[in-house]
């Protein structure tokens, strides 16, 4: 008798190469730059790793092209809960009269970047803005991007993954 099996394949696309991905950096970075004249007075936001890593990445940008450069900090929440956890941002910061950037590494449904708003509200902020490396366009929560490297039509199923180890940039759909 021969017996057949079905296995779920994955399949993998490259959406944004290292090339690709760097260059969407070094675009928001000049789109921060441009918005923002008073850079000593603006704050970089990365929620969790990836978000803050693409922070990172996008203030040693601004500080190739601009004569002041924003503070960096990170934001932790769980993604999965974010109900459940408080948010922690590192180190504390003094928020008021500030232009604060929230910075994540993928906008999905909107829910991280909506919660992660919340402790910056209390502290009466000049602005809040958004920057993601992706941004699709399935939003649940009132969240809209302002610096965003490629925005993506996907279905629900689909992941976006971008990768920023050192060296190895690139986003992929799964």
């Amino acid at each position: 008798m021969l017996s057949v099996f079905l296995t779920k394949v994955r399949f993998v696309m490259e959406i944004l190469n290292q090339a690709q991905t760097k260059s969407k950096i070094r675009r928001m970075a000049f789109q921060i730059a441009e918005n923002h004249l008073n850079l000593d007075k603006t704050i970089l936001l990365g929620i969790n790793s990836n978000g803050y890593t693409l922070a990172k990445l996008i203030q040693d940008q601004i500080s190739s092209i601009a004569d002041q450069e924003p503070t960096l900090h990170r934001i932790k929440l769980s993604p999965a809960d974010p109900l459940e956890s408080e948010a922690i941002i590192e180190p504390e910061l003094k928020i008021k009269g500030k232009r604060i950037i929230l910075i994540d590494d993928v906008a999905n449904t909107g829910r991280t970047l909506f919660y992660a708003l919340k402790p910056l509200m209390a502290a009466m902020p000049k602005s809040v803005e958004l920057a993601v490396m992706i941004d699709r366009s399935h939003k649940s929560f009132p969240v809209r991007s302002d610096y965003v490297g490629l925005s993506l039509a996907t279905t629900l199923r689909e992941n976006i993954s971008v990768n920023l180890q050192r060296g190895k940039f690139s986003v992929h759909l799964d």
